[in-house]
C-alpha cells in the first residue's frame, strides 16, 4: 500500500514544483529555489513513510507533542520546521527539534527562546498579520522592529531569516495576492536597515489553494497540506490541466 500512496505523492508533488517553476519564470525569478514544506498534522506514519518515499524533504509539525511523537519514528529523515503557534512553555521542547519556526509573534517568546538556544542558536521567522484578520496571530506592520531589536539583543542566540504570514481563505487566489506583496515590501524595506544584522531572505507564504500566487510575489517556502494524499483535492498544472 505504501508503495502505491508513495507514487501518488511524488505525482502530486511533480506538479506542485511545475507549478513552482513556471511561477518563477513568470516573476522574473528563474533560477531562484522554492522549497516545499509539507504541513505533517495530515500524515498518518505511513503517509509519512510514503512521503519519505516520494522525496519530501521538508516537514512543517504544528503541535510539539506531535513533532517528538513522529521524530521518535522517523529520526532525522526529514529536515523539520515548527508551523505551528508556539506556547512559551513548549519552547524547551521545540527548539532542538527544528531547524526554523515559522510563527514567532513576541518578544516574550524570542526571550524564551533565546533561553533555549544551543551554540548554533535558533533561527525564526517573524509572523506579521498583514490581513488583520483578529483569528490570526502575528504582529501588524508597526511591531515588526521591536521584535528585531529583541533578536538582536539576544547576541546570535536568535537569528531571524525572514517573515512569514497566513492569508485569508478565499475562493480565488488572486484575492489574496495583496497579502503576499504587501508582505515581501514590508521585507525589502527591513533589509535596508538590517541587512547584514539578519538575512531576512525568507519569505513563508501560499498554501495549497494560493501557492502559485504567493511564489510570484516572492515566496520561498510554501506549505503544502492534503493536497498531496486526498483524492478529492484537485492537482493541477499551471495550464489547467
Amino acid at each position: 500500500m505504501t508503495e502505491v500512496v508513495a507514487s501518488e505523492i511524488r505525482n502530486r508533488l511533480e506538479v506542485v514544483h511545475g507549478n513552482i517553476g513556471a511561477a518563477l519564470e513568470r516573476s522574473g525569478r528563474s533560477g531562484e529555489e522554492v522549497r516545499v514544506l509539507v504541513a505533517s498534522k495530515y500524515y498518518s506514519p505511513e503517509q509519512m513513510a510514503a512521503l519519505k518515499e516520494a522525496g519530501a524533504t521538508l516537514l512543517g509539525e504544528n503541535r510539539a507533542e506531535d513533532l517528538a511523537s513522529k521524530q521518535e519514528i522517523f529520526e532525522w529523515h526529514f529536515e523539520w520546521h515548527f508551523i505551528g503557534h508556539v506556547q512559551r512553555r513548549k519552547a524547551k521542547d521545540i527548539a532542538p527539534r527544528v531547524s526554523l519556526i515559522h510563527s514567532v509573534d513576541s518578544v516574550r517568546l524570542i526571550e524564551e527562546l533565546a533561553k533555549r538556544a544551543d551554540d548554533k542558536g535558533i533561527g525564526i521567522l517573524l509572523q506579521i498579520n498583514v490581513s488583520g484578520e483578529e483569528s490570526k496571530y502575528g504582529v501588524g506592520e508597526d511591531g515588526v522592529e521591536e521584535l528585531l531589536e529583541a533578536a538582536a539583543r539576544t547576541g546570535g542566540k536568535v537569528e531571524v531569516r525572514g517573515l512569514m504570514t497566513l492569508a485569508p481563505m478565499v475562493e480565488e487566489a488572486e484575492e489574496v495576492r495583496y497579502v503576499f506583496a504587501k508582505l515581501k515590501g514590508i521585507r525589502d524595506s527591513l533589509n535596508r536597515s538590517w541587512s547584514p544584522r539578519f538575512d531576512l531572505s525568507e519569505l513563508s507564504m501560499g498554501m495549497s489553494s494560493d501557492y502559485v500566487v504567493a511564489v510570484e510575489e516572492g515566496a520561498t517556502i510554501v506549505r503544502i497540506g492534503r493536497t498531496l494524499i486526498e483524492e478529492d483535492v484537485p492537482v493541477r498544472r499551471q495550464d489547467g490541466s
